[in-house]
Order: C-alpha cells, then sequence, then structure tokens
C-alpha cells in the first residue's frame, strides 16, 4: 500500500452512538480519538461522512462527532454500503474518493462490515485502530487483524495526520501538529 492520499480521500466516522458509546471499552478515549482525527481532516479540507446504526434505537451520534460532518448516513444494514454510503461518499468529494480512512463502532461489527464492503467496492481502506471500539478489546483486536488480512491498512491517528500533510513545509502543518500534541495519548 502507499501512502494515505489527501486529494483522494474521504474520513469515515462509523456510529459513535449516544446509547451506544458508554457500553464501549475505552469509550472516552475511542471518542477523543475521532475527534482529534475528524478536527485535523477539517483543518485540511479532507471531507468527513458519519453514519448512524438505527438511530431510532441507539439514538444520533456524539455531538462532538455529528457536528463535525458534512454529513450523517442512516442506516440499517451493518455495512454501510448496503444503505448508499458509495453514493454519499461520491457526492462529498470531486474528484471521486479513492481511499477512506474509517474509524467507529464496533470494531468487530459496523465499522468491519463498512470497511470490508468498501474494500469489495475498490476502495483503498485505512482503519485507525486508536479510533475504534468495541465492547470487548478481544472482539477489537479480532476485528483489526480480519481486516488487515483482508486488505486495509491499519493506522494510528498520527499517521494518517503526518501522510496527509507529506512535510513540515505544509501550509496547515503547525495547526495539525498542535492538535497531535493535544490529542490523547
Amino acid at each position: 500500500m502507499n501512502l494515505i492520499d489527501a486529494n483522494r480521500c474521504v474520513l469515515l466516522l462509523v456510529d459513535y452512538q449516544q446509547r451506544l458509546m458508554p457500553a464501549i471499552h475505552g469509550h472516552a478515549q475511542v471518542l477523543q480519538h475521532a475527534v482529534c482525527l475528524a478536527d485535523i481532516a477539517r483543518e485540511l479540507d479532507i471531507p468527513v461522512l458519519g453514519t448512524e446504526q438505527n438511530p431510532q434505537g441507539l439514538g444520533p451520534n456524539e455531538a462532538a462527532v455529528r457536528g463535525r460532518c458534512a454529513a450523517t448516513l442512516s442506516k440499517m444494514h451493518f455495512d454501510a454500503c448496503a444503505d448508499g454510503l458509495l453514493d454519499a461518499l461520491h457526492d462529498l468529494r470531486e474528484p471521486q474518493p479513492r481511499e477512506v480512512v474509517i474509524a467507529g463502532c464496533e470494531a468487530h461489527v459496523c465499522l468491519m462490515q463498512t470497511a470490508l464492503g468498501l474494500l469489495k467496492a475498490g476502495l483503498a481502506v485505512w482503519v485507525v485502530s486508536q479510533a475504534c471500539g468495541s465492547r470487548t478489546t478481544d472482539n477489537h483486536a479480532l476485528a483489526m487483524q480480519r481486516l488487515r488480512q483482508a486488505g486495509a491498512g491499519i493506522v494510528s491517528v498520527e499517521m494518517v495526520a503526518f501522510e496527509w500533510l507529506r512535510g513540515c513545509d505544509h501550509p496547515r502543518f503547525k495547526p495539525v501538529l498542535q492538535r497531535l500534541k493535544d490529542a490523547p495519548r
């Protein structure tokens, strides 16, 4: 795999929902990583899309995530591709995205099935492990292992940020660096 291309990329935040998050292992830190990632994407003009699984049952995404998304796709399938995700991604970015940086919950259900759907559609997929959560650490680890085996890149928030920047001469380097310094460890 090559470096992540900020010019052909979209950030997808999957199901950080109010009723789900308290059950996620380390939910506060997972949410902080997602917010940091979204803030960096917005700083670099990379579109951010959210999804919500059965929002009638699980409620909306946490306000910190929802407010950072250009749009939010409601879905009933675990794989958001089955509910129009590919069209929503294409509507967000010209030229059409070839890569998706993805994070979300639960890592072994909606996040994994959506990432597999994106891979099947021919997109490069980068999963930000720190910003993904499951109810158990075992399920998170198994999801990351399976996604790696399926061809997704498993990355960190910092890896994504510095690949989007490419160099310290990027005009937004200093604000992005400050966000990383302020981010959870």
